[in-house]
């Protein structure tokens, strides 16, 4: 929660939370003891609000979906739409990361062309020629995108071509954590440790004096 307050104005960032899971052991008749663990992790891909910057390369997606960036570690999907044209001419992220067309190769802007627009299918035009399409995709398995970093998804099952999604340019995705619910989440969750502590010492305390009433 502390984490997805902390990232609630980064771009394309994806809220994220546990799956709890209760094991009760014992049967009928006899004494039970249940048990959580908190070991699966959850993404939330609900989209973020969309915010207008103007940037000719500042791209978002309506829809579902993700851009492909070429990373040392390999292929990775991020929602994070900012790019910037290198030195070489490529569209690479913040981190110089490449981004990849929907072939699977990055993208090369001329530095020579003004006027760049790109279109909702992701198509690259300037200077009355077409210049690439930017590639939207999803991972084969849903449930299976595994988070690096704050923005960045690996998908160990492969991806796919997206369709129905659209690419807006001039805007940024936003953050789709709700602040103020995860505020509130986190206070809740802080009294409730207060409370398990108070009990702890409450237990403990009456076990000591059942020991010492014994021992006297």
């Amino acid at each position: 929660m502390a984490n997805n307050i902390a990232n609630s104005a980064t771009s394309g960032y994806r809220q994220q939370g546990l799956v709890f899971s209760e094991f009760v052991r014992g049967g009928l008749g006899t004494s039970s003891l249940s048990m959580a663990r908190g070991q699966v992790r959850n993404t939330s891909q609900e989209q973020g609000v969309l915010t207008q910057t103007g940037g000719d390369f500042d791209l978002a997606i309506d829809g579902e979906g993700f851009f492909m960036l070429e990373t040392p570690g390999g292929e990775r999907l991020t929602r994070a739409g900012s790019f910037t044209p290198n030195a070489q001419g490529d569209l690479v992220n913040p981190d110089g990361y490449r981004l990849i067309d929907a072939n699977g190769a990055p993208i090369f802007v001329p530095p020579d062309i003004d006027g760049v627009r790109i279109g909702p299918d992701g198509t690259i035009s300037g200077a009355g020629r077409l210049l690439g399409q930017i590639g939207l995709f999803k991972p084969v398995d849903p449930h299976g995108l595994i988070r690096e970093g704050g923005v960045f998804f690996r998908a160990d099952d492969g991806t796919e071509p997206i369709e129905g999604a659209s690419i807006m340019q001039g805007f940024l995705e936003g953050s789709n954590v709700n602040a103020i619910d995860q505020v509130a989440r986190l206070v809740e969750v802080q009294r409730a440790y207060e409370l398990g502590q108070s009990f702890l010492q409450a237990e403990d305390e009456r076990i000591r004096n059942a020991v010492n009433s014994l021992l006297r």
